[in-house]
């Protein structure tokens, strides 16, 4: 059975991406959107991603952007693919693919399984789905919440579109999560966090080793 793939998100710290890279994540995200307590600015992207190696993908998360923003943000990162994380549709899922040039990650939010015949919408139209937990109500930001879902949901998920599990991830979990969803991708970010929106090199390290035995 292959490692389980990973993808830390919401990083801002050359400390913790020299951890994720070092520790073998498959993914790296950064998140632009102000509200959120890992949001970055496009010019310290770039500073930040700059040197990482290339078959590691750099993904940018981003909520409802209009074409101005991703031009913004492209225009100065590097990005290999742009992750929605609002309320676009699968038509706008497309015309961003079209338009930008890069694979499309989209988020669905869980709480039950009626959020995953909703999401049949967007398979094989985003390039990959993410599959995270509903936030808490009233909450300023769509992931990054510490919430899981009911992992087992996804186990008789099937669709085109290749898929990962985010919400509530922990290295304490991890295995746990792995195992009753199925899933062969993850995404972590405040479950590899010392405190709200800082990243912790040593728990990123402990994560990657996880997944890397499952």
């Amino acid at each position: 059975m292959m490692p389980v793939a990973v993808k830390i998100c919401g990083l801002t710290t050359p400390d913790a991406v020299a951890a994720a890279v070092e520790g073998g994540a498959d993914w790296l995200g950064v998140v632009f959107f102000a509200p959120s307590p890992r949001a970055i600015e496009p010019e310290a992207a770039a500073e930040l991603l700059d040197g990482v190696p290339e078959e590691v993908v750099k993904v940018g998360l981003l909520v409802d952007p209009d074409d101005a923003t991703l031009d913004r943000v492209l225009a100065q990162v590097r990005l290999d693919m742009i992750q929605l994380h609002g309320r676009e549709t699968p038509q706008r899922v497309e015309a961003i693919r079209q338009e930008f040039g890069r694979p499309v990650m989209k988020a669905i939010s869980v709480g039950g399984a009626a959020d995953l015949l909703a999401a049949k919408a967007f398979d094989g139209v985003a390039d990959r789905l993410l599959f995270d937990a509903r936030p808490p109500q009233g909450a300023a930001n769509p992931g990054g919440n510490a919430q899981p879902f009911d992992w087992p949901l996804m186990a008789d998920w099937r669709g085109q579109s290749p898929w990962m599990l985010a919400g509530g991830l922990s290295p304490d979990n991890l295995a746990q999560a792995v195992k009753a969803s199925g899933a062969t991708a993850v995404d972590v970010s405040s479950g590899v966090e010392s405190a709200r929106g800082v990243k912790d090199p040593d728990l990123i390290r402990r994560f990657l080793e996880v997944a890397a035995r499952l």
